[in-house]
C-alpha cells in the first residue's frame, strides 16, 4: 500500500512537470527575443529612449500565451519598421524659417534750387528784382558794387588829408566836408545794397567797419589839431570808446560769443551823429573860435555851434552805447557763467 502511494505521487509529479514545460516553452521566448534584437538593429540611433525602455521591459516577461506572444511580435515589428528619419520627425518638428525682408534703398534728395539761384549773377536767393539801372546795364558786375564803395571810403582818407593841409583853394574847407560827407554816404549805401541784393563777402564784412573807424578817426584828429581842446575832448572820448569796443568784440569772437556784442540801435545813432557833426565842422572856414561864437552866433559861427553841439551829443551817446556792450559781455568777463 505504501509502495502504491509513492508510485502515485511520482506519476503525478511527472505529469505536472510535462504540462508546465509545454505551457512555458522556451521556443516562444527565443522568437520574441530575436525579433526585438532585429528591430533594435534596424532602428539604430533613430529610436527614442522611450522605445528602448519598452523593449527592455518586454525582455523581462516570463511565459505567457500565444496571443501575448503575437502581440509582442507585432510590437517588435512596429519598432523595426520605424526609420531614424521618422523617429526624429515625430519627436522634434523642424522650425520653418521666416522670410527676411530685403532693405529698401532710400530715395536721394533732389538738389535745392536755391543753391543754383545763389550763383546766378552773383546775387543771393533773397535778392530783389532788378531795378531800372540793372535792367539798363545788365552786363555790369553789380554784385561787386558794395565792396567798391568800401574801397572808395578807404581811398578817401588820404584825399581828405591832402585837401585839409595842402590845398590853397578858397573853398578848401567846403571840399574837405564834401569828401568826408560822400564817404559817409557810402557807409550807408554799401550796407543797404548788400542787404537788398543778399550778398556778403568775408573781406567786405571785415573791411567795412575798419574803413568807418579810420575815416572818423582821421577827421577827429585833424579837427582836434586845428581847434584844440574844444574838439580834442569829445574826440578822445569817441576814440577811446571805439578802441575799447573793438577789443571787446575781438575777445568775445575768440570765445565764440561775438553776437552778444553786435551793433545795436544806439551804435547806429552814434555813427550818424558823429559823421554829420564832423561834416558840418569841416565845412567851417578857418579862423573860428569859441569867443567869436559867444559874441555873434550868426553865419558860420552858428553853423559851427550846431556842429559842436552834435559832436558832444555824439560823445554822450558813445559812452551810453559802449556801456550797453560791456554790460552784455559782463557775465563772460566776470566768469559768472
Amino acid at each position: 500500500m505504501r509502495v502504491a502511494n509513492q508510485s502515485l505521487i511520482l506519476l503525478l509529479g511527472i505529469v505536472a512537470s510535462s504540462s508546465t514545460a509545454s505551457s512555458f516553452g522556451t521556443h516562444s521566448s527565443k522568437t520574441v527575443f530575436q525579433n526585438i534584437r532585429s528591430s533594435s538593429h534596424h532602428a539604430g540611433a533613430g529610436v527614442g529612449a522611450k522605445a528602448k525602455a519598452r523593449a527592455r521591459a518586454f525582455l523581462h516577461i516570463r511565459g505567457g500565451s500565444e496571443e501575448e506572444e503575437a502581440a509582442s511580435s507585432d510590437f517588435s515589428t512596429e519598432l523595426s519598421a520605424l526609420s531614424p528619419d521618422d523617429a526624429e520627425s515625430e519627436s522634434i518638428p523642424e522650425p520653418v524659417p521666416e522670410p527676411v525682408a530685403e532693405p529698401v534703398a532710400e530715395p536721394v534728395a533732389a538738389p535745392v534750387a536755391a543753391v543754383v539761384t545763389k550763383t546766378q549773377n552773383g546775387m543771393g536767393p533773397k535778392a530783389t528784382q532788378p531795378g531800372p539801372l540793372r535792367r539798363l546795364f545788365p552786363s555790369f558786375p553789380w554784385q561787386t558794387l558794395p565792396n567798391v564803395l568800401t574801397y572808395v571810403r578807404c581811398f578817401a582818407i588820404p584825399g581828405l588829408i591832402f585837401q585839409f593841409y595842402l590845398s590853397n583853394h578858397v573853398d578848401k574847407n567846403i571840399h574837405s566836408a564834401l569828401i568826408f560827407g560822400i564817404a559817409s554816404i557810402t557807409d550807408y549805401l554799401d550796407g543797404f545794397l548788400a542787404r537788398r541784393w543778399d550778398i556778403c563777402s568775408p573781406f567786405g564784412a571785415f573791411l567795412d567797419p575798419v574803413a568807418d573807424k579810420l575815416m572818423v578817426s582821421t577827421a577827429l584828429i585833424l579837427l582836434a589839431g586845428r581847434y584844440g581842446a574844444v574838439v580834442a575832448l569829445p574826440a578822445a572820448i569817441i576814440l577811446a570808446r571805439e578802441i575799447a569796443v573793438s577789443a571787446l568784440r575781438e575777445w568775445m569772437a575768440s570765445r565764440g560769443q561775438r553776437d552778444s556784442v553786435k551793433v545795436g540801435y544806439q551804435g547806429k545813432v552814434k555813427t550818424a551823429l558823429t559823421m554829420t557833426a564832423l561834416s558840418v565842422i569841416l565845412a567851417v572856414p578857418d579862423g573860428w573860435s569859441v569867443a567869436s561864437t559867444v559874441k555873434q552866433a550868426v553865419g558860420w559861427d552858428l553853423v559851427m555851434s550846431i556842429g559842436m553841439i552834435m559832436l558832444y551829443m555824439s560823445a554822450v551817446v558813445t559812452v551810453t552805447s559802449g556801456s550797453v556792450y560791456f554790460k552784455a559781455a559782463a557775465p563772460v568777463l566776470m566768469d559768472s557763467k
